[in-house]
C-alpha cells in the first residue's frame, strides 16, 4: 500500500456484461417521479385556478360587486367586451380591464364597509 492509495481510491472491477448498473427504465424512475409530483403540486392547481378565473370573468354582469387586483372595490355599472365600468363612489366611475377583476364579492358587501 502506497501513500497514493490513501488519496486516490483504487479502481473497482466492472460488473458482469449482462447486468446494467441502473437497470434500463429504473434509471429514469427518479426523473419520472419528479415530473409526476411537479404536475400534481404545481401545474394542475395553477391551471385549475386559471380556469376558475376565466369562468368568473366571463360571468360578470351589471350590478355585481367586485374587487380588482389593485384592491379597488366597486359595483359594475357597464359591461363591455374587454372593459367593465366600476362605480367606486357616488358619481365616480372607472374603467377596468376584465382580467383585472380578482373576485366577485357577495351582494351588500360594499354597503357594510
Amino acid at each position: 500500500m502506497s501513500l497514493l492509495d490513501f488519496l486516490i481510491s483504487p479502481a473497482a472491477a466492472a460488473p458482469a456484461a449482462g447486468t446494467p448498473p441502473g437497470g434500463g427504465l429504473l434509471g429514469f424512475a427518479p426523473l419520472i417521479i419528479i415530473f409526476v409530483l411537479m404536475y400534481f403540486m404545481i401545474i394542475r392547481p395553477q391551471s385549475k385556478r386559471a380556469k376558475e378565473h376565466r369562468e368568473m370573468v366571463s360571468k360578470l354582469a351589471k350590478g355585481d360587486e367586485i374587487l380588482t387586483t389593485g384592491g379597488i372595490a366597486g359595483r359594475i355599472t357597464d359591461v363591455g367586451d374587454d372593459f367593465v365600468t366600476v362605480e367606486v363612489a357616488e358619481k365616480v366611475a372607472i374603467k377596468v380591464q376584465r382580467g383585472a377583476v380578482s373576485a366577485v364579492l357577495p351582494k351588500g358587501t360594499l354597503k357594510a364597509a
